[in-house]
């Protein structure tokens, strides 16, 4: 039931965007499609649960003087891995996502995620949060992409659902909008975690 519970608190009692207010540069910059929102999230979520289970496991070899420096090199390594592979077999969303992916290296959720849940907890307990966080991370993304890209584009997931001819709200694909979406968002998850 302890492992249920630290999976699912990372999906809406401590969704790290939505919540804990964590890794919102990257969340207001690639949020204006909801493709960009998922593939951020899943190349964030990949990172999240490896680096999780690696610092883990290498927890009591690590001395405290560099512990932070450690979590950052494999963090970057795993940062390494998600860039390479999406150049590879996804060119055009890493285009689109830009700078933001080798950014997830200095991520709050992903080194704050190391330092107080992996790096005093077993890998498999570490593993379950790094999923939970993640995939929390990754659903508000795809949920705030999708608005934005709704509401600006008339389309979701690139597929247009309002004539050629009609234009949807512009604003909503700009910055503005992703501050709007945001602040609707947490304030509706701040109405559903209000405790009754």
């Amino acid at each position: 039931m302890n492992q249920l519970n630290n999976f699912t608190k990372g999906l809406l009692r401590e969704n790290p965007i939505l919540v804990l207010l964590l890794g919102t540069c990257p969340t207001l910059a690639v949020t204006s499609s909801a493709v960009n929102g998922l593939g951020m999230g899943l190349a964030t979520t990949f990172v999240l649960f490896m680096s999780n289970v690696f610092i883990s496991m290498v927890k009591g070899f690590v001395p405290d003087k560099v512990r932070i420096p450690a979590f950052i090199v494999v963090i970057a390594s795993f940062v390494t891995v998600v860039d390479l592979l999406m150049q590879a077999y996804t060119p055009g969303l890493s285009s689109q996502l830009g700078i933001f992916i080798p950014l997830i290296v200095v991520n709050c959720i992903v080194l704050g995620r190391a330092e107080a849940f992996a790096a005093k907890n077993n890998v498999f307990s570490s593993f379950i949060d790094g999923m939970g966080m993640g995939l929390g991370f990754t659903l508000a993304l795809v949920i705030m992409g999708s608005i934005r890209e709704m509401l600006g584009a008339g389309a979701i997931f690139g597929f247009k659902f309002i004539p050629e001819t009609a234009d949807g709200a512009l604003i909503f694909i700009l910055a503005p909008g992703a501050f709007i979406t945001l602040g609707f968002m947490i304030a509706i998850l701040k109405k559903i975690n209000k405790p009754s």
